[in-house]
């Protein structure tokens, strides 16, 4: 088995490099991962492992030597033994495992997405934080949401925040991007109603049905949504407040939304 020690051999650096910088994970299609769970989901949404890189002694202090084996059964990725320097220098986290592998990146284009006959979406447009992408993407994986589509996306998919924040959960939903229009016309072709979630125009949610073919959608705490989506919607929604600000953190609405329309459907709160 191959074994790297120094924190400064040039493949280490190349790992560095696809840790920081988008541009990177861009041009090579690659990112990292980092944790055994993670990996996992990882491997269970179809991702490609290229690379696996461990040290010893920390999974070994979580008891779970043998992952390392079990999580590559079957698999084509090369497995390299590294010291702990230059584990620290690729982690991500703080609390680590000692466990990282490189993988694939996905096209996520609307035309692999499979939909079932009556889809239920969330759709984000613009959202620039990757922690709030990463906490809707654990919320539709919650709700067991069809996909999730992001329009004019602001920020690299394969972000290791979003990685993190989204404990996994990247890998756990169907994601496709593209231009607000892309997506509206996908909506419309496929007869999927869409609610877009603006102070404009609007109804309070929990009128409105969601047990069709839905799509819900919400854009930046900052903006909100463009004019496309508020125009051409099914429904402007709005969900009520009672103190002074009219907007509230985008994965918490995301979340407000999605569990309305779980619980029209059937869902057992």
């Amino acid at each position: 088995m191959k074994q790297i020690t120094s924190s400064q051999n040039p493949f280490i650096k190349s790992l560095i490099l696809l840790q920081e910088k988008a541009k990177a994970r861009k041009q090579s299609g690659m990112f990292l991962i980092e944790g055994i769970r993670e990996i996992e989901l990882a491997i269970k949404g179809d991702y490609t492992l290229i690379t696996v890189l461990f040290v010893p002694e920390l999974l070994a202090e979580k008891n779970k030597n043998a992952v390392i084996l079990s999580t590559i059964e079957g698999k084509s990725a090369e497995i390299i033994e590294i010291s702990k320097e230059a584990y620290h220098k690729l982690a991500y986290r703080d609390t680590t495992e000692g466990i990282i592998a490189v993988a694939k990146t996905k096209q996520n284009v609307l035309s692999e997405l499979i939909l079932p006959e009556n889809p239920l979406i969330l759709v984000l447009e613009s959202i620039e934080k990757p922690g709030n992408i990463g906490a809707m993407l654990r919320t539709c994986d919650a709700a067991k949401v069809d996909a999730i589509l992001i329009a004019d996306i602001k920020t690299d998919l394969y972000n290791p925040n979003i990685v993190r924040s989204s404990v996994g959960c990247l890998f756990t939903n169907q994601i496709a991007t593209g231009t607000t229009d892309e997506i509206i016309t996908y909506l419309q072709q496929n007869k999927i109603n869409f609610f877009s979630a603006t102070l404009q125009n609007s109804t309070s949610y929990h009128t409105q049905d969601f047990t069709k073919p839905t799509a819900l959608v919400v854009g930046t705490e900052a903006t909100g949504l463009t004019k496309a989506w508020r125009e051409k919607a099914t429904q402007n929604i709005i969900i009520p407040m009672q103190g002074e600000i009219d907007s509230m953190n985008v994965s918490v609405a995301a979340a407000i939304l999605l569990f309305e329309a779980k619980r029209q459907r059937g869902f057992n709160l």
